[in-house]
Formats: structure tokens, C-alpha cells, sequence
């Protein structure tokens, strides 16, 4: 298999269905993105891995790993067009949102903003939630411009919410206290729920 192909010599690639664009095309930047957040996961599931206690999170971001790249081929695709299927669905998110109510009730309850920090692997998860934020960023920047799945954006801002879920549950299993931002005062409503905003 020859990897390189000189195509992109010029600053430009093709998209699925062919259409050749600038390699700083919007949705190229949204799906790139992705698949950045998509590699930085990879490498925080190598560290999950070898932390037996943490070892059942391994599986849970390959899961995520493949859905991201379901949700990376759904920018990806030309809107409207039949030949090509999104894949990213309401299913996805649900999974995701289920993912984030366990895991939150693995963490102590906080009332302030945190920094990122307290475990290595915590940590390395607080840098996968930024870039999950970025990814959000330029797929709204896209969609400005034409549609597409809206279940890939309502995924990936799930994701950065699971993202700060489990660098907080990650610290708590290992014993780490979170790191409190010092100057702010208490900015998390204990007493309102999601059934609260929803109703």
C-alpha cells in the first residue's frame, strides 16, 4: 500500500463523493479535528489501560474511539446525498448520556470550577475535553455554511461533558483530590437537576 499520493501537494484534498477543496475547507477542519481528539483519546486509553483499577474504562473509550470516527464520516459526507448514510444516531447520544450519569456519581460532588489535574491520566482526559470543545467549535463553524448530521454535533457536546466526567471519576478511583480553581466562588447549583431544566 503506498501512503502518499502527491494529491495534496497543492493544499488541497477530495471529500467523500469526490469534490476537491482546500485542505482549511471548513469541513475539513471540523473532521480533522475530530479525528485529533479521536488520536489524543487513543493515547489516554493506553494509560487507562495500564491502571488496573481504571482498566474497565478501556473498553468504554474504544467504543468512543469507533463512534467518533462514525461521527468523523458523518461531516464527512455531502448532505443530501443518497448514496452515502450517516451513522452517528439519537442511540449514540443516549449511550453517551448514560455513560455520563454513572460516571458522575463516582466523583464528590463540587460547587466551584476545577483545573485540570490531580492524576496524570485525569489530566491527559481534562486535554481530550478541550479538544473535544474545539471539534464542537468548528463543526458549528461548518454547519453555518451547509447541513449536516445534527446528531454528530449533539454527540461530540456530549462527549466533552463525559470527558470531564470521567477525569473527575478517574481521580476519585485513584484517590486524587481535584484541583479547585481558588478565585471563583461557588458556580454549580447542587439542588437543580437535568428533570429541573428539561420540564
Amino acid at each position: 500500500m503506498q501512503i502518499y499520493t502527491r494529491v495534496g501537494d497543492k493544499g488541497e484534498t477530495k471529500t467523500i463523493g469526490g469534490k476537491t477543496v482546500f485542505k482549511d475547507d471548513a469541513r475539513v477542519e471540523a473532521y480533522g479535528t475530530i479525528d485529533e481528539l479521536n488520536s489524543f483519546i487513543g493515547l489516554a486509553r493506553v494509560k487507562v489501560a495500564e491502571i488496573e483499577v481504571l482498566k474497565s474504562l478501556s473498553e468504554e473509550l474504544l467504543e468512543i474511539q469507533h463512534l467518533l470516527f462514525d461521527c468523523g464520516n458523518d461531516i464527512a459526507t455531502p448532505a443530501g446525498d443518497e448514496r452515502y448514510t450517516y451513522r452517528t444516531s439519537e442511540d449514540a447520544v443516549e449511550w453517551l448520556e448514560a455513560r455520563i450519569d454513572e460516571h458522575a456519581q463516582e466523583a464528590p460532588e463540587i460547587e466551584t470550577f476545577i483545573l485540570p489535574g490531580g492524576s496524570e491520566v485525569s489530566a491527559m482526559l481534562h486535554v481530550c475535553r478541550t479538544i473535544c470543545r474545539r471539534a464542537e467549535r468548528r463543526i458549528v463553524t461548518f454547519m453555518q455554511i451547509e447541513a449536516t448530521n445534527p446528531f454528530a454535533l449533539k454527540f461530540i457536546n456530549r462527549l466533552s461533558d463525559y470527558l470531564f466526567a470521567i477525569a473527575r471519576s478517574t481521580n476519585a478511583k485513584l484517590g486524587q483530590k481535584d484541583v479547585a480553581y481558588e478565585r471563583g466562588g461557588n458556580v454549580f447549583h447542587l439542588d437543580i437537576t437535568k428533570d429541573d431544566i428539561f420540564d
